[in-house]
């Protein structure tokens, strides 16, 4: 959104003195319009649809309805709406089911003033927002995933190689001669002798020296 208006937030949460006491803190910015206040995420539900904020301030432990499939629902039912989850809490099993759920950030209630005030801002602008510990969980989890499978390069060639073909090829790039290969391709010598000799043809060159001189030239290796 563009933010030659106020941003227009929903303050959700079960504590009535903080929440009241947020709303007073938010309602001093000019940059900021609180437009209601939520007990639980039933009751913000209802609000979003009528009130139509830009943020909401999402609290997770509550009654009736939690944060986290209050934001959920949300994020079906008013994509629009950024949530920025505001809560004592920063355990894995709060932080990934919230992000999961489709908040854009992630604040805890130590946050100071500015820090919220910028926090809610950036939210409105799509961005994310992310308390320093929670960050910190979030890149430790990313680091763990496996790396995504890359697609092979397709081959520079009019004949291209066999996936066996290539195999023979970086025995042959390693210096093994037919027997090593074999051996390491749980392949008969013959095979191999056959495969080194559809490879030398498919590379246009007459010996293995040559062979694996062009493989790294194409990128094969």
């Amino acid at each position: 959104m563009s933010l030659d208006r106020p941003v227009r937030v929903l303050v959700v949460d079960d504590q009535t003195l903080f929440r009241e006491a947020l709303t007073t803190l938010l309602e001093v910015r000019a940059e900021v319009e609180v437009v209601g206040a939520a007990q639980d995420g039933a009751e913000a539900l209802d609000l979003v649809e009528r009130l139509r904020p830009d943020v909401v301030l999402m609290d997770l432990r509550m009654p009736v309805l939690d944060g986290v499939d209050t934001t959920r629902r949300l994020r079906v039912e008013h994509p629009e709406v950024r949530v920025l989850v505001l809560t004592t809490f920063d355990g894995d099993d709060e932080v990934f089911p919230a992000l999961r759920a489709g908040a854009v950030g992630y604040l805890l209630k130590d946050a100071t003033a500015q820090r919220l005030v910028e926090g809610v801002l950036a939210a409105a602008r799509g961005e994310s927002v992310l308390q320093p510990s929670v960050a910190a969980k979030v890149l430790a989890r990313m680091s763990q995933l496996p790396d995504p499978p890359t697609e092979p390069r397709p081959q520079p060639l009019v004949d291209p190689l066999t996936e066996r073909e290539l195999e023979v090829l970086r025995a042959v790039a390693d210096g093994l001669s037919n027997r090593e290969a074999a051996e390491r391709l749980y392949l008969s010598e013959g095979t191999v002798k056959n495969h080194v000799t559809h490879v030398l043809a498919k590379l246009g060159v007459r010996d293995r020296t040559q062979a694996a001189l062009r493989a790294r030239a194409l990128g094969l290796l």
